[in-house]
């Protein structure tokens, strides 16, 4: 199976997998938890000193690596996302800023909690992270394709993407540029994208898929996996790397 395969397995069938992960008794337990107390929470102070929850919001945003920093988190909460120079921003990390414009207690208050984003997008975050989680265990692949599809719609420029790790990693998979490229220039970097992509391609469906066809193919071949048997048409890795040689730049 190649690693489109597999991803194209995962969101045809998400409904089905999100149900399972849901109901996983761990995750369960953890929701539930939430879901009972989130609202009595009526602070940035009290969100990051009720350990339970704030492991549960933090790993929803993929932020699991980050709950010792308590302090910074509280702080970016509190400040919120309305001035330019709010530390969410100056962190550079989208996950973050995600993060605080959903709880933003500068902007809602004490009624941040009662938000629809916060009792139940913050569960339908937790999910998909935990579902994108268990599939990179088998295959780190499709749980960088998910993360991108999950994540594309926000992309508006090239920043977005030299913002989020993830996010970098697809497209510089996709196209062959050496990771150590991140040390340029931030500019010199958005400038290379530029030319690479068009940005409005991502909010169209067969585009986007079209894209991570190529990610795939280029993940696959990077790390020796095989590809037969492929769900866009029985093209292995090698065959399709060749049929994207007659792509311009700018196209998936």
């Amino acid at each position: 199976m190649s690693t489109f395969s597999d991803y194209i397995q995962v969101t045809q069938n998400l409904a089905r997998y999100q149900k399972m992960t849901a109901s996983d008794p761990t995750i369960a337990q953890a929701t539930k938890y939430y879901q009972a107390n989130i609202g009595s929470i009526k602070s940035a102070d009290q969100l990051v000193n009720n350990t339970r929850l704030f492991n549960y919001v933090m790993s929803a945003y993929g932020l699991s690596d980050m709950t010792y920093a308590k302090a910074m988190i509280k702080k970016a909460l509190e400040e919120g996302t309305s001035s330019s120079s709010a530390l969410a921003y100056k962190l550079n990390n989208s996950k973050i800023t995600a993060l605080v414009n959903t709880f933003n207690f500068s902007s809602y208050g004490e009624s941040t909690t009662q938000q629809t984003a916060v009792t139940q997008g913050v569960v339908d975050k937790y999910v998909m992270q935990t579902l994108e989680n268990k599939q990179g265990e088998s295959n780190p692949g499709v749980q960088l394709a998910l993360y991108f599809r999950d994540h594309a719609a926000g992309i508006s420029d090239a920043y977005s993407i030299l913002a989020d790790a993830n996010l970098l990693k697809v497209v510089q998979t996709a196209y062959g540029i050496s990771s150590y490229s991140s040390v340029q220039n931030i500019d010199t970097q958005a400038a290379t994208f530029d030319k690479l992509l068009t940005y409005s391609d991502f909010k169209d469906p067969k585009k986007l898929d079209n894209f991570l066809q190529r990610f795939t193919a280029q993940y696959d071949f990077a790390n020796g996996q095989s590809a037969t048997g492929s769900a866009s048409g029985g093209l292995t890795s090698a065959s399709f790397l060749l049929s994207l040689q007659g792509l311009k730049l700018g196209g998936f």
